[in-house]
């Protein structure tokens, strides 16, 4: 009894580690030029640590600013808007604000977990999810 209770926990959590397995293989780095085609133009929707989403919006003038009061942001920061700009180095998104981050220009990695999000890795070791919104 107990060897067929075990057969049948594994014959459910092998396709499960599967699934799991196929989708971080399945995740793949963005290009340069696949950030050009799917961020640039686009809102990009930042999980925010505590619920919600802070969105940034890469414009293709070069441009990029944020806006934390549609997302409850205000209260908590003191800036809650910023502006800056961004570029592409190799296949790394980098972008610097005027205020925020006390100015510094600062590069991430992105890579491609779903049809319209994604995971970064910025240059400082920090992580997080966000999502690629609507055209600008």
């Amino acid at each position: 009894m107990r060897l067929f209770a075990l057969m049948i926990t594994l014959l459910t959590l092998v396709p499960a580690m599967m699934t799991g397995l196929a989708r971080e293989a399945s995740a793949s780095q963005f290009t340069g030029q696949e950030i050009r085609s799917a961020i640039i133009g686009h809102t990009i929707y930042l999980a925010a640590p505590f619920g919600g989403e802070f969105p940034l919006n890469y414009r293709r003038s070069g441009q990029v600013d944020g806006d934390g009061e549609a997302s409850g942001f205000a209260g908590r920061m003191a800036q809650p808007r910023d502006r800056g700009r961004w570029w592409i180095d190799g296949n790394r998104l980098c972008q610097q604000f005027e205020r925020w981050y006390n100015g510094s220009p600062m590069c991430f990695d992105l890579t491609r977990t779903g049809p319209d999000t994604l995971r970064w890795v910025r240059d400082n070791g920090q992580t997080g999810r966000a999502r690629i919104g609507e055209r600008i």
